[in-house]
């Protein structure tokens, strides 16, 4: 069957318009739909984790425990661990990326719908029901902490048997973003995530900023406060404003100095 160029703009035509018409109407519902209800958070915590480089093996077995705990799906990791090797002289080292909860969250700022939000506990949450997969913020996070579903994720009966939830983002579903949201339900619970519970070798630390301490899977107490000093302790890209809420103990023979001075 043969068709003319005109009567083939014409037809495209008017499905265009059609099509346009139909996510004008799509975009309005998503804009002004009743949102759900967000998570309830207190106000009188603030949580921060610790990593403790020198401790971490790269075993992975937080990365395993999130995903088990989540059902995080195939080819994702909330939690990432990576070998570094930034000076030759002294060796790799093996450095954990959950999501930073950042303070000043790139992430939350651009997004359209809300869908990705600050708690008054610290924790930055991904709500599913909200996201519209215009993928922002992911563009927007300078440390590549989320992911995208571009297909129906693989599922369990456990998964499917339980109601969404934003405390564990699941079940999952295809064309949404997904992160680290630190285990909220746990937290709650007077658990540690299930990353610093399953360390093995006690390198991730969690707790409370307003109680100026952080424990361990082993049940190891430092304070807080002391970490933010010079040489203690380091967070990724401070320096761009985001304000992290994960801080990072130095791997063996290597300190750090505060930002703006230089390292001993």
């Amino acid at each position: 069957m043969s068709i003319s160029r005109r009567g083939f703009l014409q037809g495209t035509g008017g499905a265009l318009v059609a099509s346009l018409a139909a996510a004008e109407g799509t975009a309005a519902q998503v804009f002004h739909q009743e949102l759900p209800a967000r998570s309830v958070a207190p106000t009188n915590q603030k949580w921060v984790m610790v990593i403790d480089l020198a401790k971490c093996d790269g075993c992975g077995d937080c990365t395993n425990a999130c995903n088990k705990m989540h059902f995080v799906p195939w080819l994702q990791e909330w939690i990432r661990v990576y070998e570094v090797e930034d000076n030759p002289a002294a060796g790799p080292y093996y450095m954990a990326r959950p999501c930073m909860q950042c303070d000043n969250p790139p992430c939350v700022r651009g997004c359209p719908v809300g869908a990705t939000f600050k708690r008054t506990d610290g924790i930055v949450i991904m709500d599913q029901d909200r996201c519209i997969g215009c993928r922002n913020c992911i563009a927007q996070c300078p440390y590549g902490a989320r992911s995208f579903n571009w297909s129906e994720p693989s599922h369990t009966r456990e998964e499917l048997s339980q109601p969404y939830s934003v405390e564990y983002n699941f079940p999952h579903r295809k064309g949404v973003v997904e992160k680290c949201i630190f285990c909220p339900a746990e937290l709650r619970a007077g658990k540690l995530p299930a990353c610093a519970e399953s360390c093995t070798m006690a390198a991730i630390y969690f707790g409370d900023e307003y109680e100026d301490a952080v424990t361990n899977s082993k049940g190891e107490t430092i304070q807080l406060s002391k970490i933010s000093k010079q040489g203690a302790g380091f967070r990724l890209l401070e320096d761009l404003g985001t304000d992290p809420r994960v801080y990072f103990l130095p791997p063996a023979n290597r300190k750090y100095a505060a930002p703006g001075e230089k390292k001993s």
